[in-house]
């Protein structure tokens, strides 16, 4: 009797290993430089003396500043992306779940206020973000963390919405475009919802980090509180606020 081989993994090559470390070395740089010195430090004449090494040593392995950009901004997203996953696993149902997410989202922007600057303040990611690069496509996977969350929300009973006829025909057609290009089953009234839910979230979230909240609020968190209980009442769950201080 035959027996097959049992199929092994691929082996990566010591060649490859090596180049995806010093990948990683050049992208950590990058990350140092902008929490220490801010957007503008991360160049790559600045990335190749911190690492002492040539600048087209850095073009080894990334071939423009803006690829450089486009793989530390991949980074953050991604990093962004398992924080929120972990804390929608630990959730309990579908009110839990995304509470804990947004809760998680704010927990590492102030942890990383240069990181969450970089991704979704700052110009400088700006004109990658419209085009095809890493950091569109990590931000696409951030989006559908979120997009998947309220997709299964609406599948098991939905929320409550408007109906489209009644909203401006420029709002509309722009509704009826975003539902037609992503993949989650989310019509144009549910899509009205989400995305009136990620702006108020992210606003929020954008003002306390750029300090734009700091004339009237010391402590930021209850401003942040109040709209995550505004997002669930408009999604028809139950709001709860956060059992400990450190709950995420």
């Amino acid at each position: 009797m035959r027996v097959e081989e049992e199929a092994k993994p691929p082996v990566t090559s010591r060649r490859t290993l090596k180049r995806e470390a010093a990948m990683s070395r050049i992208r950590v740089t990058a990350r140092e430089l902008l929490v220490e010195q801010g957007t503008a430090a991360v160049t790559v004449s600045a990335v190749a003396r911190r690492l002492q090494v040539t600048g087209p040593a850095i073009y080894r392995y990334y071939d423009s500043h803006e690829a450089l950009i486009q793989a530390v901004t991949a980074d953050f997203y991604d990093e962004l992306i398992d924080v929120i996953a972990a804390a929608r696993d630990a959730g309990t149902d579908a009110a839990d779940r995304l509470l804990r997410m947004c809760r998680a989202l704010r927990a590492w922007a102030v942890a990383h206020p240069a990181e969450y600057g970089w991704i979704f303040q700052h110009p400088a990611t700006a004109a990658g973000m419209a085009a095809e690069s890493a950091g569109a496509a990590a931000g696409d996977r951030f989006g559908a963390v979120f997009r998947a969350e309220l997709a299964r929300l609406w599948r098991n009973g939905g929320f409550p919405v408007r109906d489209t006829a009644e909203l401006p025909q420029a709002l509309r057609r722009q509704l009826e475009a975003y539902s037609a290009d992503i993949v989650e089953d989310l019509p144009p009234q549910a899509v009205h919802v989400l995305l009136g839910c990620w702006i108020r979230l992210f606003g929020t979230l954008s003002l306390e980090m750029s300090g734009q909240l700091e004339f009237a609020f010391d402590d930021p968190e209850p401003v942040f509180e109040e709209c995550l209980a505004e997002l669930a009442d408009r999604l028809a769950l139950e709001y709860r606020p956060p059992r400990s201080p450190d709950q995420v």
